[in-house]
């Protein structure tokens, strides 16, 4: 048992190695694809989080801004949310009708199928970078000038493990992605159905609020439990607060990602055989 374990585990990585170009290709061709009819193009990247930062802002600020002295400066709190947020939900979104945007080539050509939804997921990971130029902006902007409370931000060495949250957000979108994918082609309602789990994940995870701001115990126990706000805070930690990465929510945030990944390569092998029948 173990050596046919293996043997399918030495196929599996040989069959990646021999399609990663492919798979570079196809993620390049969706972030080409995302700007393709727009002027700006991939600037967008760029503008459209600095944009809905600003909207944000605007509207909520009065409300949740001044709330709490744990926020530092809202604006900055509210971009990190927003950030991770809008990459775990246009990652997933995308990766689960992969397989309905490139069905015809799916049944003409074979290529490994985790290919279309870890495309999908990765082309988002890339406007996601691209987007941190846009906070780091930000952030040197409302530091300089002071303004929300600018002046209190702080940045030392923790800032350089900013990418520790990002990728444990990549894991845990990809586990997602690949479960999404397979269920949508089964069941064509999930596409909507998860359009309305995001937007009440949007407010049931701390981006326009700080978790203080909830008196109901039972709210922050099932607000703690959802893992982006673990992912959330660590980041902030990083870039906002300057602390060192909280032991348990890194803890909690890294096995909550790695298991949702197990998950999703298992079930999507055991139905990924079956999906070009139904599309």
């Amino acid at each position: 048992m173990d050596i046919s374990k293996n043997k399918e585990l030495d196929h599996d990585v040989k069959m990646f190695k021999k399609y990663k170009n492919l798979l570079k290709e196809l993620t390049l061709k969706n972030v080409k694809l995302k700007y393709r009819s727009s002027w700006l193009g991939i600037l967008w990247s760029f503008f459209q989080p600095l944009l809905n930062m600003i909207v944000l802002s605007v509207v909520f600020g009065g409300i949740f801004g001044k709330k709490s002295d744990l926020i530092v400066c809202y604006p900055v709190y509210l971009f990190t949310g927003r950030l991770l947020f809008s990459f775990f939900t246009s990652s997933t979104k995308q990766a689960m009708t992969s397989f309905r945007r490139n069905q015809a080539i799916i049944k003409k050509v074979y290529v490994p199928k985790y290919m279309y939804p870890l495309s999908a997921i990765f082309s988002n990971f890339v406007t996601f970078a691209i987007s941190l130029l846009c906070l780091v902006c930000v952030w040197i902007f409302f530091k300089l000038t002071g303004l929300q409370g600018g002046s209190q931000l702080e940045i030392n060495g923790y800032a350089l493990l900013f990418w520790v949250p990002m990728l444990l957000m990549l894991i845990f979108s990809t586990g997602v992605g690949l479960i999404l994918s397979v269920l949508c082609v089964y069941f064509r309602d999930i596409e909507y159905i998860w359009d309305v789990v995001t937007q009440l994940l949007f407010y049931m995870v701390p981006i326009l609020y700080h978790l203080s701001t909830i008196n109901t115990r039972w709210i922050q126990i099932v607000i703690k439990i959802n893992p982006l706000y673990s992912m959330i805070e660590l980041f902030r930690h990083c870039v906002l607060y300057g602390q060192l990465m909280s032991w348990k929510l890194l803890l909690y945030a890294t096995v909550v990602s790695v298991i949702t990944l197990l998950v999703g390569i298992l079930f999507f092998n055991w139905k990924s055989d079956d999906i070009i029948f139904h599309l």
